[in-house]
């Protein structure tokens, strides 16, 4: 039995269909890519999977459970967490206390939560910007805390969005240390990446898909060569090539 199933996902707004019968599984322990240009659906998806958008038809399945009209925070407490492609911390508050925050999602009180936030932190290499006002950390400190309020509620599954995004080599090659890390200690990922050095490096498989549906499915190499795929990012004469 897979850990995440999506049978024919559809999210329509209005006249526009922006994921159009999306079917995947997430197997538990692995590393799922989501990719797709620009505006293909990817993080549309991932707001029907945590109930952020409600979804027009078909079925979400969690550990076999179908979850496709339970609330978000019903979501996060069964084991899914997610981040935001575009980061929005607490930004008044110091970075120990944005994650000691979530951790009151598993626990009931302020030293348990407290206690659960310094470990993640140290898991996520935050533990000397704890006291730090989470508005004053650079993107590459943001991201990582916003990887640090998501693990704080204890997820199974973890939906990563562009975490990679406006990050530096060297700390790109430290977000891809990290997800794996977070595989290691039992967490099954499912990411959405447009930085190709990342999705490849750490996919186990990928899932593409262009204007809201699927175009292929495979390991990191099948997918690279895919002429669908080739076309959907650099244009059908670079498919033809």
């Amino acid at each position: 039995m897979a850990l995440l199933e999506l049978q024919s996902l559809t999210k329509a707004f209005g006249g526009l269909v922006a994921v159009n019968q999306v079917s995947f599984k997430v197997e538990k322990g692995e590393i799922f890519g989501l990719i797709g240009p620009n505006g293909s659906g990817k993080t549309t998806t991932f707001n029907c999977i945590n109930h952020y958008f409600p979804i027009t038809s078909g079925d979400i399945f969690f550990k076999g459970r179908r979850i496709t009209n339970l609330k978000t925070h019903q979501i996060c407490h069964l084991g899914i967490g997610r981040t935001f492609q575009v980061v929005k911390p607490l930004a008044r508050m110091t970075v120990l206390e944005n994650v000691t925050a979530s951790a009151f999602c598993r626990v009931k009180t302020i030293g348990k939560a407290k206690e659960k936030a310094e470990e993640v932190l140290n898991f996520c290499g935050l533990s000397r910007d704890k006291d730090k006002l989470a508005k004053s950390l650079p993107i590459g400190g943001r991201k990582r805390l916003e990887i640090a309020r998501a693990l704080a509620t204890d997820p199974e599954l973890l939906l990563l969005d562009e975490t990679a995004a406006g990050l530096n080599p060297s700390e790109l090659d430290e977000a891809i240390e990290l997800i794996k890390k977070m595989r290691e200690s039992g967490i099954t990922i499912l990411i959405i990446e447009h930085i190709m050095k990342l999705i490849m490096t750490i996919s186990d498989r990928i899932h593409a898909i262009n204007f809201g549906q699927t175009i292929a499915e495979g390991n990191p190499k099948e997918v690279a060569k895919n002429r669908m795929v080739i076309q959907a990012y650099l244009g059908e004469e670079y498919a033809q090539g």
